[in-house]
């Protein structure tokens, strides 16, 4: 028991910071309420302090996980840095207008109608349930904390806005939401029903006692419950054909809460996907790097789809977030080709897992610094820009936030030096590496979709520094942008060229953190293998004093 308190240590702090921001949120005095953003950011530093390797013991979380135990500090220090870089965009979401007319004289405060007690507690709340996924050792508790992921985003994006657009999104978002939700839990029960237990250690063991048996192959219940459990946690990372709602909930929502949408639910789902085939196809002997037939296939499938619907999608929009959120679904393509590619043996170009991991890093800071510049540009009645035409000439009236967008769009592109190509790079290094021709063919799809991708993303950049901007737009938008935001996309972009300096370290950080457990390398393949040599054994032939 404390072993696993320990383990949970940044989670905890973050729930005690969730309980001060909940009540310093509905009190009356003003100065009060402003604490809140402060009081999240505090406790988002302390839990990034608690999840350094130094104080999460890695022994400790291997004894209480058994699947991928280093991957928590990792993990966690990464959730709680991209939580502090989105927290300067949450300024101003909620209240804006309540807390004008109080200023004013026109209102007087009431609780029953302010929404910043929630608003950042629901933000913390998600990220607690992140953290709490990279803790799963469980399949029960990887449902319940890919849930409380999940649950304070619907109710965000509703109340993100006063528009009924935001309504309509969450709406849209939780109906989707909880059949996905219904859909893994079913491959969940599947897995229970043919391995008889929840624990992750005890299914690869006995999945890798069923692959190496005397039958040969995993049960199709087994096979079954996979299936249906990877295709369920596709809404989490809106994978093809789990991907319908992602445009207009991304829409509909403020840019802020949006941002948080394409890193949060997107990296629960990728370390809960790592887990599961942590649990079904690797640290064994044989074939260490081979998912069963099945899981390998559906994974190619939906990698291969995704990236190229998303591209493909977003190179038709013109809407800025409906083409970052179609650019989001891509980015799951791309990662979902790390996964087929698996642990690796020579380093980090070789292992797709740590792969992943690097580039869920890329992804969060250079995703923050996209939305943060539409979050930044207002409209003179508070509306947020949306289309590609609010941000042309950008460069003349803030040319601080056209230069976030340049950096951040190429290096979303995966354009060489910045952050975003040893993303990339490592992904296409670890796909090619396994050596086998279906995957040199999605390192082919991968290459292509790229390349469809630089048509939007540089569209992106030509509309802040190319194209003359459009006078009426122009009369519309503030002429100041809101400093808070402007210093999350200032902060984003600079993590983009800052980061290079530690890029080789980072790599080792990310290969560090996809090793699996030691004490499961090679226990399914022995128990495989004893269960494959029970039945050899001769049985005695009764003695005749017996009788």
């Amino acid at each position: 028991m404390t072993e696993k308190l320990t383990l949970i240590a940044p989670e905890i702090a973050l729930f005690v910071t969730t309980c001060v921001v909940m009540v310093l949120g509905l009190s009356p005095s003003l100065a009060a309420r402003k604490m809140c953003a402060w009081i999240s950011g505090l406790g988002l530093v302390i839990a990034a302090g608690l999840a350094v390797p130094a104080v999460l013991d890695v022994q400790t979380a291997s004894a209480a996980t058994g699947i991928f135990p280093s991957m928590q500090p990792y993990m966690k220090g990464l959730i709680a840095v991209v939580g502090l870089m989105l927290l300067p965009m949450m300024s101003g979401t909620v209240d804006r207008e309540m807390e004008t007319m109080i200023a004013a004289g026109r209102a007087k405060y009431e609780a029953l109608r302010a929404n910043r007690a929630e608003f950042y507690s629901f933000f913390l709340f998600s990220l607690t349930g992140l953290m709490l996924t990279v803790s799963a050792d469980d399949l029960i508790w990887l449902f319940l904390a890919l849930e409380l992921t999940s649950l304070p985003t619907y109710i965000m994006v509703t109340i993100s806005t006063r528009s009924t657009r935001s309504q309509e999104a969450g709406v849209k978002y939780f109906f989707i939401g909880a059949l996905g939700a219904a859909v893994f839990l079913y491959g969940f029960a599947l897995l229970y029903g043919a391995t008889g237990s929840t624990s992750l250690a005890e299914i690869h063991r006995v999945l890798a006692a069923q692959e190496f048996g005397p039958e040969g192959g995993l049960s199709p219940i087994a096979i079954a419950g996979l299936v249906i459990s990877l295709l369920g946690l596709g809404v989490k990372i809106a994978a093809v054909p789990m991907h319908f709602y992602v445009a207009d909930v991304y829409q509909g929502a403020a840019a802020g809460v949006t941002a948080m949408l394409a890193f949060v639910p997107k990296a629960a789902g990728f370390v809960a996907i790592i887990l599961l085939a942590g649990a079904v196809g690797w640290g064994h002997e044989a074939e260490p790097r081979q998912l069963p037939d099945a899981l390998h296939w559906t994974l190619w499938i939906l990698a291969a789809a995704t990236m190229t619907a998303g591209n493909v999608l977003a190179a038709l929009q013109s809407s800025v977030k409906r083409m970052l959120a179609y650019s989001s679904i891509a980015h799951s393509g791309y990662m979902l080709a790390g996964v087929m590619a698996g642990p690796g043996e020579r380093g980090f170009f070789d292992d797709g897992i740590a792969a992943v991991l690097f580039y869920l890093l890329c992804y969060g800071v250079m995703n923050v610094g996209a939305f943060a510049v539409l979050a930044a540009i207002e409209r003179r009645d508070g509306r947020e820009t949306d289309e590609i035409d609010d941000i042309r000439g950008l460069h003349r009236r803030h040319p601080h936030l056209a230069a976030a967008m340049l950096l951040c769009s190429l290096s979303l592109l995966g354009l060489p030096p910045l952050l975003g190509f040893f993303g990339k790079l490592g992904l296409f290094t670890a796909v090619i590496s396994t050596g086998t021709a279906d995957m040199y063919a999605l390192a082919v799809v991968l290459g292509i979709n790229s390349a469809i991708a630089a048509f939007y993303y540089l569209r992106l950049v030509m509309a802040a520094y190319i194209d003359a901007p459009d006078e009426a737009r122009e009369a519309e938008l503030e002429p100041v942008a809101r400093p808070t935001r402007t210093i999350a996309a200032m902060v984003s972009a600079g993590g983009v060229v800052v980061l290079l300096a530690v890029v080789g370290p980072l790599m080792g950080f990310s290969l560090e953190a996809a090793g699996f457990s030691s004490e499961l390398d090679g226990a399914g393949f022995e128990a495989g293998r004893g269960a494959q040599l029970e039945p050899e054994t001769p049985t005695p032939a009764p003695s005749p004093e017996a009788d």
